[in-house]
């Protein structure tokens, strides 16, 4: 990766208060789904919230971002799980790119082991679209045990 790729990351509202610690720490770290990031260099050029159900800001915050000049879009981890995960996640994922044509990457941070616990038990990710979606933000248990 010889450029520098600005991102966006965009949180669940729900989530509003959320001072990103998991979020920055595993971008650092290049964990999670910025693991797909190692070896290169990231400069975060927008943080900010969907704006709540059903998720008006998605609008136009992709835009300010863009203005920034983000290349992708990850939209949190707490979008997949949130009880229940985010309903308006795969039109997220479809509409910032046909708006914007800025890539999108479903998750930051590794799923805190905590979560993955329930949705587990709730049988939440069982279909074969949420092990595509999960899979940059699974990690092994112990990544996992550590974003408790």
């Amino acid at each position: 990766m010889a450029n520098k790729i600005k991102l966006g990351i965009i949180i669940c509202d729900r989530y509003r208060t959320c001072a990103g610690g998991k979020c920055f720490r595993s971008l650092r770290n290049r964990e999670g789904a910025f693991s797909i990031y190692k070896g290169g260099e990231v400069e975060l050029v927008g943080f900010t919230t969907c704006g709540g159900c059903p998720g008006g800001n998605i609008e136009y915050a992709p835009e300010e971002m863009q203005k920034n000049g983000a290349d992708v879009i990850h939209l949190a981890t707490g979008f997949v799980v949130g009880y229940p995960p985010c309903p308006h996640l795969t039109y997220f994922r479809e509409f910032i790119p046909a708006r914007y044509g800025i890539k999108v990457v479903i998750g930051t941070h590794p799923i805190p082991q905590k979560y993955y616990n329930i949705h587990e038990i709730l049988e939440t990710w069982k279909s074969p679209e949420w092990k595509e979606t999960l899979q940059p933000t699974i990690a092994d248990e112990k990544t996992r045990l550590s974003y408790n």
